[in-house]
């Protein structure tokens, strides 16, 4: 660190001086307080995901109001600041890098001479770039769209994936850091030194863009990519954590520490050359259970092109579903398609079943019971009304998601053949499998109102989630393992413990 102002990117090892298990944010980070986070008192912050309870004593609201005023300067402030980003309470702002960080950008293609043209020219000069070419039919022409961008390239025979390609390419990187960039990206200027700086923190393993989509074209399938990329993780930075609501980050655009990279690797290579789709996901969480922080800043931008087309489009979304099964495999209990919190289900069970009563009195014990947690924890109880609200909608927006992605097909049947006697009960069945499969594409649609009408956003959201619950259920069923497509139960719905003395991270070699 080279002052208050200037960082230098270090490159110490893992669980060497320095690397994952330093406590405290260093001397010059500067902290924000996210937006949803609550100062209920002097002494107790509420926020963060999940969602906790951090008590301050004395000495931590002086290191509170140190970094409120300004950088950490103070080991105190430091190590209240690691709590803070570590809890998703607060977010680090890296000093400005001192130099020109020491990073190698490596780019897996497969034919799109074009789109690697394109990728390069928006890369620009000043870092070294290596583009490995996995088994394009015409490698000539990826040679040349390389030389003409002084592009070192490496040769695959075959082509084995993403994965497999950057793991030849990684094969001979020696700088300290490295810029996975894919050939169909076009990242906006200085996004490899604003990433960098985050790295800055020895903590940090990662640190990755917001992906934002380039039109596929004016028509419907483009027009819908265009206004619900699934890369595009949203203009809220965080801390980049399984089960959370940024649970992981793509390799697409991705600045990585490259000693990080040699302990998170498995047998013989960094990516898992098995996984055709998903790898990038299962990297980061090593990385993650390794004990290495990755950040996501969406205030880097990196324009990515989408698929052309309803059949590229939905034919995607397949394949990124089939990658589920393995990583549930590989990282057991971190791959939910759904988390419950048992009340505001059991409400949501209650309306759905046309039982008002049953989704009354589960509403109120809801409400009862986290004021209840509350006075436990010695917390205010204003707000739990609304709260309680929103989790009931969250919780049937999420059963809705997951219904149409896993059970599309019941809620046609019902639709057409709800079944009963009673007119009224009909009605009252089609009207809770309508809600449950109009009600998030619908919601996702008045949220972004962009270039697209509600009834081909919500056909296209449709067969989007459609498409990718198939892809579950192919890579389930190959798996013969129900854990893909399991929903979870979380039966807390908050930790509480003092931010005064935080617990270093575990160290790189202890797995969780």
């Amino acid at each position: 660190m080279t002052g208050a102002g200037s960082a230098e990117v270090p490159g110490a090892p893992a669980g060497g001086p320095g690397g994952p298990t330093a406590a405290a944010l260093p001397a010059g980070f500067g902290v924000v307080i996210d937006p949803g986070t609550k100062q209920l008192n002097s002494d107790t912050l509420f926020g963060g995901a999940p969602t906790r309870v951090l008590r301050l004593s004395r000495a931590g609201r002086t290191a509170l109001a140190e970094l409120r005023a300004g950088p950490v300067r103070s080991a105190a402030a430091g190590r209240l600041a690691r709590k803070l980003t570590d809890a998703g309470l607060a977010h680090p702002r890296p000093p400005e890098l001192a130099s020109r960080p020491d990073v190698t950008v490596l780019i897996p293609v497969r034919d799109r001479a074009v789109l690697l043209d394109r990728c390069l020219s928006a890369l620009g000069g000043g870092y070294p770039v290596v583009v490995v070419d996995d088994g394009s039919q015409d490698p000539g022409a990826i040679a040349d769209v390389a030389a003409a961008h002084g592009a070192a390239v490496l040769r695959r025979p075959v082509n084995g994936g993403p994965g497999a390609a950057r793991n030849t390419g990684l094969l001979g990187v020696t700088t300290e850091l490295v810029a996975f960039l894919d050939s169909d990206c076009a990242p906006e200027p200085g996004w490899i030194g604003r990433l960098a700086a985050h790295l800055a923190d020895p903590a940090v393993a990662a640190a990755a863009p917001r992906m934002v989509p380039v039109s596929a074209g004016p028509g419907w399938a483009g027009r819908y990519t265009t206004a619900a990329c699934c890369l595009d993780l949203g203009d809220a930075e965080a801390r980049v954590v399984p089960g959370t609501r940024v649970a992981y980050v793509p390799t697409a655009a991705l600045v990585v520490r490259r000693a990080a990279l040699v302990p998170a690797a498995g047998p013989g290579s960094v990516f898992d050359p098995a996984l055709r789709w998903g790898e990038d996901v299962d990297l980061v969480w090593r990385l993650h259970d390794a004990g290495w922080r990755i950040r996501y800043d969406p205030a880097v931008r990196v324009a990515h092109h989408e698929p052309r087309g309803w059949a590229a489009l939905l034919t995607r979304r397949f394949r990124y579903g089939t990658s589920a099964a393995p990583l549930a495999a590989r990282h057991p209990g971190q791959v939910p398609p759904l988390v419950l919190h048992p009340w505001p289900a059991l409400t949501v069970a209650g309306l759905l079943a046309g039982s008002p009563a049953v989704a009354g009195l589960s509403f109120a014990g809801s409400v009862l019971a986290m004021r209840a947690i509350l006075h436990r924890a010695g917390l205010p109880a204003r707000g739990v009304l609304p709260a309680m609200l929103t989790a009931t909608r969250q919780t049937w927006l999420g059963v809705g998601r997951y219904a149409c992605q896993y059970g599309a097909p019941v809620l046609a049947a019902v639709l057409v053949a709800p079944g009963g006697t009673r007119r009224a009960r009909r009605w009252a069945r089609r009207a809770a499998a309508g809600s449950l499969l109009l009600g998030p594409p619908l919601t996702a649609w008045s949220a972004r109102r962009r270039s697209l009408d509600p009834v081909r956003y919500v056909l296209g959201h449709l067969a989007d989630n459609v498409a990718y619950g198939t892809g579950v259920w192919a890579g389930a069923l190959r798996a013969r393992s129900t854990a893909p497509v399991r929903p979870a139960i979380a039966w807390h719905p908050f930790r509480a413990g003092p931010a005064n003395h935080p617990e270093p991270p575990p160290r790189p070699d202890h797995r969780g």
